[in-house]
């Protein structure tokens, strides 16, 4: 089991088994001020992507689901500008890739999809949804974990090492504002492959 597989593994199965509270899909409105947040208060912007990575199921049903996410984005695309594709990572996890230049439509977007899965019954397949900031060369994520029902902060650096300061910073600024996990051992780091960017590539 490779470190991306036992990451995302212990971010579902034991994340679950160790919550303190029900994830749910509304937590994901908190985001919208959280942008401001994260731009006013640290001088975070928007890296203009989000994304929701799931699990998949070997049955028609879950994919008739993910037709129906995959198709009312794209017919939202006209409306909103929020561009959405799916892939899959290297470890068979499965992302929708959304990206916009307005935070907004970001969230409403994720909240959508996560929404729908929920709806069809598949709420369990959902692991995480990925908001992406940047300030200079720091890339920084807050990360929403569906098993635990709370945010935590990522501050990704070269060489898979985390900027604990600037994670702990978030951590301080947003907490009240978010939902944000008070143990730190499960602010689980969700590194893109080699010579990525974000998780998803």
């Amino acid at each position: 089991m490779g470190i991306l597989d036992t990451i995302r593994s212990l971010l579902g199965t034991s994340a679950e088994y160790d919550a303190t509270r029900d994830a749910d899909p509304e937590d994901l409105f908190g985001m919208s001020t959280a942008y401001m947040t994260m731009e006013a208060d640290l001088g975070f912007e928007n890296a203009d992507a989000a994304a929701l990575c799931f699990s998949n199921v070997d049955s028609r049903s879950f994919e008739e689901t993910v037709g129906e996410v995959e198709a009312i984005l794209e017919a939202g695309e006209v409306e909103t500008g929020t561009s959405a594709r799916f892939t899959t990572d290297s470890q068979g996890y499965r992302w929708v890739v959304l990206e916009d230049s307005h935070p907004e439509d970001l969230v409403t977007s994720i909240h959508f999809a996560a929404d729908t899965f929920i709806e069809e019954g598949f709420g369990s397949r959902l692991l995480a949804a990925v908001f992406a900031f940047r300030k200079d060369d720091q890339r920084a994520y807050w990360i929403y974990s569906f098993r635990r029902g709370s945010y935590y902060p990522f501050a990704p650096q070269s060489g898979r090492e985390r900027n604990s300061q600037v994670e702990f910073k978030l951590q301080s600024v947003l907490d009240g504002e978010l939902d944000v996990e008070g143990d730190t051992e499960y602010w689980y780091p969700l590194w893109p492959d080699r010579g990525k960017t974000h998780p998803w590539d």
